[in-house]
């Protein structure tokens, strides 16, 4: 797993940012997380070691600017950059998670066209109300690699019957992680699973947060323990069909 944070700092925008886990790091060593800032990894993707071998190996999987917001305001004047390494590392393919699909459309490159092939956009939908006001938005960005994320998710979500693969790859579900996570509810992970199968869509249950409800009971799982726990219901539905492989991405 490679990480490129090529800028830092962030806004709270919903209710998913509450806790989020860059402010909760951050606050520990004094930074102001609202700062938006390049950091010294902003051109790792074209960084070699001195036997003049890339830094990222080619054919691995790039998690982007997973502590700001690739499409955040303050990054415009340094995304065009960002994206022609983008487009020089073809052999790589570029993860990125946002909280801003509006501005998406405004932020991609003159030959997006349809989409790049190495790049994989996700939207965050943490609960109704950012399903109902997101999904429409994201459902209708042209890109070859779309998910959701669901994490952390903080109660039951209807997509509506607006899930589909010919646009969305995979929706991965999580519940809340830190000292002051919110209850993830197994029922709603299921109905997810649920309107996933049905839609023939990929599913992923990626880790159950720190208070987790099933049947009723509620389950303070140690941080440690929230990803194996999830790979131990065997609820994951994958469709078969090829997409870019990956490992689980860090901490929403």
């Amino acid at each position: 797993m490679y990480m490129w944070n090529l800028w830092h700092g962030c806004h709270k925008v919903s209710e998913g940012c509450r806790h989020c886990y860059v402010y909760r790091r951050d606050s520990s060593v004094g930074v102001d997380s609202t700062v938006v800032h390049k950091t010294l990894s902003f051109r790792l993707p074209l960084s070699k070691s001195r036997s003049g071998q890339w830094k990222i190996p080619p054919g691995s999987t790039v998690f982007t600017c997973f502590t700001s917001d690739f499409f955040i305001e303050e990054a415009d004047p340094w995304r065009e950059e960002a994206w022609k390494m983008i487009r020089l590392r073809k052999d790589l393919h570029f993860f990125m998670v946002t909280k801003r699909p509006e501005r998406i459309l405004q932020c991609i490159p003159s030959d997006w066209g349809e989409g790049y092939p190495n790049v994989t956009l996700c939207c965050t939908m943490e609960n109704q109300l950012m399903a109902d006001r997101r999904l429409p938005v994201f459902r209708d960005i042209p890109a070859l690699h779309k998910e959701i994320i669901c994490e952390p998710l903080l109660g039951k979500i209807d997509f509506r019957g607006e899930l589909s693969p010919s646009w969305c790859g995979e929706i991965t579900v999580g519940g809340e992680s830190g000292p002051e996570a919110r209850v993830c509810d197994y029922s709603w992970v299921l109905d997810i699973r649920r309107q996933c199968i049905e839609a023939g869509v990929d599913f992923h249950f990626k880790q159950t947060g720190a208070l987790f409800r099933k049947d009723g009971r509620l389950y303070r799982i140690d941080r440690k323990f929230q990803i194996s726990q999830a790979g131990k219901a065997s609820i994951d539905f994958h469709v078969s069909v090829e997409r870019p492989s990956r490992q689980d991405f860090p901490e929403q």
